[in-house]
């Protein structure tokens, strides 16, 4: 028997304790909803309207966003090349209704738009990726990448200024030594809080194509690069020289029938690789094995379904992202349609496939036409791997909760924006008469989409980016 409460769908069935009384039986429905769904609630605690101007300049369109490894610390790239950190609140980290309140931290210009002059290309200042490396001392160091270069930077704080020279003015002018009579100690003395990103390390020169992927190896020495044809290997203390460890590129160009759509070590083994293709294949590589990686020792694949074989078949199935579990043990894929989460030790098909926007399959005609099958999402994981989340149309973004079996659809919009506002599930209908607080599929705007979406490495707190709006979700507390 279907009920509906708290706009959650129950089916009970024989096998759920009879009840007494149906006040009884209304009571303890709610509690199992309530139990069994907390991260399914989700309110939104703080809306940081990433608006560096409040017009929507393509600039300020959000590229990348990445958690640090505390989550203390947010990380969003734009198309203009900057680089806003946001900083967890600490006197509300220990509020448990306050948790998701993040500030500006730093902000800084990563990138420059530059010119190739012998291949007469521009080569866009856009920050393709950012990913963090963990923290050894009071800095903070980050990579990020536009279609070329990457840039290692440290983020430092300073709240203390010397004073006191012998040699120089407190403006900084200097004294002429004649005039020095007396030996001054400098001090250091308290000033506001300011924080400093610099440039340690600049990696150039290594990729012909455009750069879609960086991962940190787990010896936290080493990292790969991985553009549409070739993945290289880098040390972070190296910048004039790296190894190419995969190579696909052939002799003939016109024999090109697919490219590198993204690539991540494993979380825990320094030798393992993955990395997916426009084919919807993933290959997982040993550089025990041998040093250039070509020959793959994993191969997951899975065989398509000839009843949905069309024209575009080839395009939706092409791999936008692809994530290692924190465990180690699963990897998830997301293409156009699905989200997938692979076992490591099955190649043949995945273990557990969701279906994150089915309804647009009838779609896929003026999806091709407006380039909008062409959009790359990307996806992540909670702290302990038992939900997943990615992106949709509309705004909208799904998680599914691999214990339970249960998804949920969510907006970011700026109808949500007032503190500790509860999101409501949104449903898309497919066809048929639509029902009370659905939404036509006809009706999505496809040009409110969601691409990019981190999350907390130890709380459910969110991040979710909309163009230029980033926006910061937490998980309801009673």
């Amino acid at each position: 028997m279907p009920l509906l409460i708290d706009d959650t769908l129950i089916y009970i069935s024989s096998s759920f304790p009879k009840l007494s009384n149906l006040s009884s039986f209304l009571d303890d429905i709610s509690t199992y909803v309530s139990g069994r769904n907390q991260h399914h609630r989700w309110k939104m605690e703080f809306w940081a309207p990433f608006l560096i101007q409040s017009c929507s300049s393509p600039a300020d369109i959000i590229s990348t966003v990445e958690f640090n490894h505390s989550g203390e610390l947010l990380a969003t790239g734009d198309k203009g090349g900057r680089v806003v950190i946001f900083q967890q609140e600490q006197e509300n980290k220990i509020q448990s209704h306050s948790r998701g309140e993040y500030n500006v931290y730093s902000t800084f210009q990563s990138h420059e738009p530059e010119f190739d002059y012998l291949k007469s290309l521009e080569i866009e200042e856009k920050i393709n990726k950012i990913r963090w490396l963990p923290q050894k001392n009071a800095a903070q160091f980050l990579l990020s990448t536009n279609d070329k270069t990457i840039k290692l930077w440290k983020i430092s704080e300073r709240d203390k200024r010397p004073e006191g020279y012998n040699l120089k003015e407190e403006d900084g002018r200097y004294r002429d030594p004649t005039t020095v009579t007396t030996l001054r100690v400098p001090v250091f003395r308290p000033m506001d809080l300011m924080v400093e990103a610099s440039p340690r390390r600049i990696f150039a020169n290594a990729h012909t194509y455009h750069i879609n992927s960086i991962s940190i190896n787990s010896d936290y020495e080493t990292y790969l690069s991985a553009d549409d044809l070739r993945i290289n290997l880098w040390h972070l203390e190296i910048t004039d020289r790296s190894f190419n460890i995969v190579d696909i590129k052939p002799a003939n160009m016109e024999e090109l029938t697919e490219v590198i759509t993204a690539a991540e070590f494993h979380p825990n083994s320094c030798n393992t690789f993955v990395y997916s293709s426009s084919k919807g294949t993933i290959r997982l590589c040993d550089m025990r094995a041998s040093a250039l990686c070509d020959r793959h020792s994993k191969l997951f694949e899975e065989p398509e379904d000839p009843s949905n074989r069309s024209f575009f078949s080839e395009i939706i199935s092409s791999i936008s992202d692809v994530k290692f579990s924190h465990s180690g043990r699963y990897m998830m894929t997301r293409d156009y349609l699905s989200v997938k989460i692979w076992d490591l030790n099955m190649e043949n098909r995945p273990v557990e496939t969701y279906q994150v926007h089915e309804y647009l399959r009838s779609k896929l005609c003026s999806l091709y036409e407006n380039d909008c099958i062409f959009d790359k999402f990307e996806c992540c994981w909670n702290g302990s791997d038992s939900v997943v989340m990615t992106g949709s149309y509309n705004n909208f973004f799904r998680m599914f909760d691999r214990n339970t079996k249960r998804d949920i659809t969510l907006e970011a919009s700026r109808e949500n924006n007032k503190p500790r506002t509860v999101l409501k599930p949104r449903k898309v209908c497919a066809s048929g008469k639509r029902k009370k607080d659905e939404i036509s599929v006809d009706s999505l705007d496809f040009n409110k989409k969601i691409l990019h979406t981190a999350w907390h490495p130890k709380e459910n707190i969110i991040a979710v980016a909309t163009t230029n709006n980033l926006y910061i979700f937490q998980d309801k507390v009673n």
